[in-house]
């Protein structure tokens, strides 16, 4: 058997057991049990206790005197309140059993039904209210026999009936705990619904803003690393029997390298310091002679017509993102080498179209990609729209319909 077990033919070795795992009915010692109220159930026992003391000497000769049974049956109710967080349907009927004892050994009335109202209390908050409420009934309608019926045959002896005045401020008090507790009760879901909300909140802005950094880092490096994947090929293919052109091909890579790195270390900086400003404004239409430049490094011609009007930031900002995109897929993705960019203000929107004519090479530039999809997102961030896809006449066509804002069309 050894032998076995050496080559790893014989069975494992057997595990010692640790009892099962967690989630399986064991209970970490540490996280999961609550910790029990020891401290206020202290001060409560000596408030109960001190209470029912005086008590007795106000009522000497109406109730029996408290004695050992008695001051015992007060220390249970009390110390039950110790688990009224963990089990506290059993305390609250603890607590009320304990209290009608009491009252039927003939006791001095006292402090004793605080331990009653604070076990039910925690039931009705623990969202046990009808066992709360079941306690509290069988308590008072313990009451009821012991005060109307019962008292010939308990102690104190020679007693007579309770009037029935005073059940008035019994059943106060009892309307009052249930009140009390449910005001409680919902005030507690409504605090945990809130932070429930907050924590969704903060969730989904957290999403939003990944999503947006996932954006502008996409737009940025497939735009940058494509003029630089096309310039380098430029430069290696005339790097020996055109060396200035392939100078030339080597400036553009360091210089689009160079704007890249700089706009990544912009949104990594925004990630790491979360509301602080940018170092530098977010690009806009205002750039979109640069980006022209920088698809002329790559061989690509480009023709703008129109003018953008005004834009909000965040508008502006994903107008010159869908165009670098639009662009950069003509680069990656289209046997072209002309561009045309039309910018038009229409009925309270910007019209933004860039088409090439094509043909399509390699990848299928319509495809569900990354950067399509970040296009539209940008857009529909906006309350716009995109269409991309063939044109009729051949070629591929990327139109982005951006609604301006009403202070912005009124200009």
């Amino acid at each position: 058997m050894d032998e076995q077990r050496t080559r790893g033919t014989g069975p494992p070795p057997r595990r010692p057991w640790h009892g099962p795992p967690r989630g399986w009915g064991r209970r970490d010692e540490e996280h999961d049990r609550p910790r029990r109220p020891w401290r206020s159930t202290a001060v409560v026992t000596a408030f109960v206790l001190l209470g029912s003391h005086f008590a007795a000497e106000q009522q000497h000769g109406e109730r029996v005197p408290l004695d050992a049974f008695g001051r015992a049956l007060l220390v249970v109710a009390s110390l039950l309140l110790l688990w009224r967080i963990r089990y506290p349907v059993a305390v609250a009927f603890g607590t009320a059993a304990a209290a009608l004892v009491y009252l039927g050994a003939g006791y001095p009335y006292g402090p004793v039904f605080v331990t009653v109202a604070l076990g039910c209390f925690s039931a009705v908050v623990a969202g046990h209210r009808h066992a709360a409420w079941s306690a509290l009934g069988l308590l008072w309608a313990g009451h009821l026999l012991v005060a109307h019926w019962l008292y010939r045959w308990l102690p104190p002896s020679g007693d007579s009936a309770a009037g029935w005045g005073q059940e008035l401020p019994v059943a106060a008090w009892v309307v009052a705990i249930v009140a009390v507790a449910e005001l409680t009760r919902v005030r507690r879901e409504q605090w945990a619904r809130e932070r429930a909300e907050r924590a969704q909140a903060a969730r989904r802005r957290a999403d939003e803003e990944r999503l947006r950094i996932a954006r502008e880092l996409h737009d940025v490096l497939a735009h940058s690393i494509s003029v630089i994947n096309v310039q380098a090929g430029v430069g290696l293919a005339l790097l020996d029997s055109d060396p200035e052109q392939a100078r030339t091909a080597l400036t553009t890579i360091k210089a689009q390298s160079k704007e890249a790195l700089g706009e990544v270390r912009q949104v990594l900086d925004t990630l790491r310091a979360p509301g602080a400003a940018p170092r530098t404004p977010a690009p806009g239409l205002d750039r979109l002679p640069e980006l022209v430049e920088q698809a002329a490094g790559a061989g690509l011609t480009v023709e703008v017509t129109g003018r953008a009007p005004a834009l909000p930031s965040g508008a502006d900002l994903a107008a010159f993102r869908i165009v670098q995109e639009a662009l950069t897929n003509v680069v990656r993705h289209s046997g072209s080498r002309h561009a045309r960019v039309r910018l038009e203000r229409a009925r309270g929107a910007l019209r933004l179209s860039v088409d090439d004519d094509g043909p399509a090479t390699g990848a299928d530039a319509g495809g569900s990609g990354n950067g399509l999809a970040g296009m539209r997102e940008r857009a529909a961030a906006l309350g716009g729209t995109i269409e991309a896809g063939p044109r009729p006449d051949g070629g591929f066509r990327v139109l982005a319909v951006l609604p301006l804002d009403a202070e912005e069309d009124s200009r």
